[in-house]
């Protein structure tokens, strides 16, 4: 057993007590921190806008440009990011997620007017791209199979604590005066992206990017610490060789980078132009998986949370404010739970448990909404029936839909492709996720806001369906074997009905 590593549950392949490695946590813990930056931006602009609004009396029209914003240029980040972290590497592209995180929140906390608060806003945006891209595919890099789902969740737990956190400071920095109050909410987070800045540069580079590079060297005293064994850190070795096309039986410290990974040239081909059958699967698989993740309505949830409280009868800033931390709580617990359960139950199982029980809640909080706004005076139950529709959409939502959004995306593209390839699915989820926050408001307007929720339950439906019928089971299975896995159980472009569980089979072999 390597200095690094504490014994879990499980068993390895052979037979032995499955390890984890302390070291390779603590990597994708300081890597995940950036998520927090982000999480915190996104939660503490739901009670920030209702401060805002007031100061500098802006329309509902204004609002949703604010909120949907930083998604838009979020979706410009993610894919200047993929190239980015291809040419300088995953640790300084974490770096430079912070920084534009750094100016962002500085711009936002200065504001005198609107239009600086939407640079500030429009700035932070490109750093959440950057984070979102980079956070889970370095963790998916450092992390062994068997502990890879753990490990790669942790960006959206991060995210999870991050909004909570931003809910807590709407709260307290509610009550200061109306001009400061909202700036401190908005500007602290200056701070942490400061001390994250120089912080990453501590941290390893990710061993498969600088096989890539062509530095075999550096990759394997990594791969020593973030092994239990020199037996497990040589077979990742040879099969990351392997994959980025050295010979596995290669003992050079340092050899001539491949022509393809020159800054990720020719991967927008393979990706998008003549993509393999199984690339293309994988392809489809990460925009699906990214796009419903928001389509299913979350955002509007988290971001509108203190509106959806409001028209379902709860009347005061404090009152909004504390139960929309409720929000907070309860999708944070629940995604702490499904980073113990992904490597264990999951990720196909799990997913499709997530996304009925979203189906189910959705259902309840359209038809509980529907009746508050039809009748005049205030219905107690559907109150409570509210509130409860509300937590436990997002509880279902967090288990699975959440983090496996992340964990699967960052896990099943091939090397070369994984960088780009994952800010393709990021910019499709940065997409919806905007597409969600700014029309929210005119939607639930035009077919009152529980035909929204209506609406976002019948495309659960259809979420569940693309899960079923185009995602296979990824537990337990090398980054290098994801192609294969995308290439068997086909039929007619679909997985075969049975295909999860006799690929789950597989794995517990």
């Amino acid at each position: 057993m390597g200095l690094h590593g504490v014994q879990m549950e499980g068993d390895d392949d052979h037979g032995e007590p499955q390890k984890f490695n302390k070291y390779a946590c603590g990597c994708c813990i300081v890597a995940s921190m950036i998520s927090i930056i982000f999480g915190y931006d996104t939660g503490v602009m739901s009670g920030a806008m209702i401060f805002i609004k007031e100061e500098l009396k802006i329309g509902d029209v204004k609002v949703e440009v604010l909120a949907g914003i930083l998604n838009i240029c979020a979706l410009v980040g993610s894919l200047m990011a993929g190239r980015t972290s291809d040419y300088i590497g995953r640790r300084y592209t974490i770096t430079l997620s912070s920084v534009i995180f750094l100016v962002g929140a500085v711009l936002m906390g200065w504001a005198p007017n609107y239009a600086v608060l939407l640079a500030g806003r429009c700035t932070a945006g490109i750093g959440v791209g950057f984070a979102l891209m980079i956070a889970p595919v370095y963790s998916a890099e450092i992390a062994s199979s068997k502990s890879r789902g753990f490990l790669t969740s942790l960006p959206e737990l991060c995210i999870s604590i991050g909004i909570l956190l931003g809910y807590v400071s709407n709260y307290f920095f509610g009550k200061l005066t109306l001009k400061l109050g909202w700036r401190l909410m908005l500007g602290i987070a200056a701070i942490p992206s400061f001390v994250l800045a120089f912080g990453i540069l501590k941290m390893p580079e990710s061993p498969r990017w600088l096989v890539w590079q062509g530095r075999l060297g550096e990759a394997k005293k990594i791969l020593q610490q973030v092994c239990n064994s020199e037996e497990e850190a040589e077979k990742r070795f040879r099969d990351i060789k392997k994959a980025a096309g050295y010979d596995e039986n290669c003992e050079a410290d340092v050899v001539e980078p491949l022509k393809s990974s020159n800054g990720g040239q020719g991967v927008w081909k393979e990706l998008l132009l003549r993509p393999r059958p199984a690339v293309r699967w994988i392809l489809i698989a990460a925009i699906g998986i990214h796009f419903f993740e928001h389509a299913v309505g979350v955002e509007a949830v988290v971001l509108y949370g203190p509106r959806i409280f409001k028209k379902a009868g709860i009347k005061g800033k404090d009152k909004l404010l504390l139960a929309t931390i409720g929000i907070g709580v309860t999708k944070t617990m629940f995604i702490l739970v499904a980073t113990f359960l992904l490597d264990k139950v999951g990720r196909r199982k799990l997913l499709l448990i997530s996304t009925s029980g979203v189906i189910v809640a959705l259902t309840t909080l359209g038809f509980s909404l529907t009746m508050v706004e039809n009748v005049e005076h205030q219905i107690l139950w559907a109150l409570i029936l509210s509130i409860v529709a509300t937590y436990t959409f997002l509880a279902f939502f967090s288990i699975g839909i959440a983090p496996i959004t992340w964990v699967y995306s960052s896990e099943i593209f091939p090397l070369k492709l994984r960088a780009q390839g994952m800010a393709i699915g990021v910019a499709v989820n940065r997409l919806m996720n905007a597409t969600i926050s700014i029309t929210f408001l005119s939607l639930s307007e035009a077919i009152t806001i529980g035909g929204a929720f209506f609406m976002f339950a019948g495309i659960s439906v259809m979420a569940w369906w693309f899960f079923f019928f185009l995602l296979p089971e990824t537990k337990g299975k090398s980054l290098e074997e994801m192609e294969t896995l995308f290439t068997r159980g086909r039929g007619g472009g679909r997985i075969k009905n049975n295909g999860g569980v006799e690929i789950q089979q597989r794995n517990d072999l």
